[in-house]
């Protein structure tokens, strides 16, 4: 399905069918220059890549993440590039995310190489990165869950919630 979006009107949102672990990559192939999240209700939501800047913070907390992480022992960090399936059928790829060991390890091996089924218990968004759609990311991990949080941080390195 192929369509052409400006950066000028990203972050874009399109209404598509649902679409399986393997179509959602197959789609997502298809635009190598763009980066895709789907919600709960099917909205496509197409942007463009992080500015440099962004990225580079991204990294750092990232690492602060995956440092304390390893200090604890209990849980799996993913960076930016992971995609999560969440208990609502969103899609979702937060800037990092930790996630509690045992529950990845309930998803067997074979689910565990694809997209996992899950809603990471801590979730970092660093700044809306042209994303006017926090509350629907929210909404959409299911945070009220037990033991879930987001938390989201601006360019100056402070929390916003």
């Amino acid at each position: 399905m192929p369509f052409l979006v400006s950066d000028e009107n990203l972050p874009a949102i399109l209404t598509a069918e649902p679409m399986t672990d393997e179509e959602f990559v197959a789609f997502c192939a298809q635009h190598p220059d763009l980066n895709f999240e789907m919600t709960a209700e099917g909205e496509l939501i197409v942007m463009a890549p992080t500015y440099s800047e962004t990225g580079a913070r991204n990294s750092v907390v990232g690492a602060r993440l995956l440092d304390w992480a390893i200090q604890d022992g209990r849980g799996i960090v993913c960076d930016s590039s992971a995609g999560f399936v969440l208990p609502n059928g969103a899609r979702r790829s937060p800037d990092a995310s930790w996630t509690i060991a045992s529950r990845v390890e309930e998803l067997g091996e074979g689910k565990r190489k694809k997209f996992w089924h899950l809603c990471p218990d801590f979730i970092i968004r660093s700044e809306i990165r042209q994303r006017p759609i926090e509350g629907a990311a929210k909404k959409d991990a299911g945070v009220s869950g037990p033991g879930r949080a987001v938390r989201l941080a601006d360019k100056s390195g402070g929390e916003m919630d």
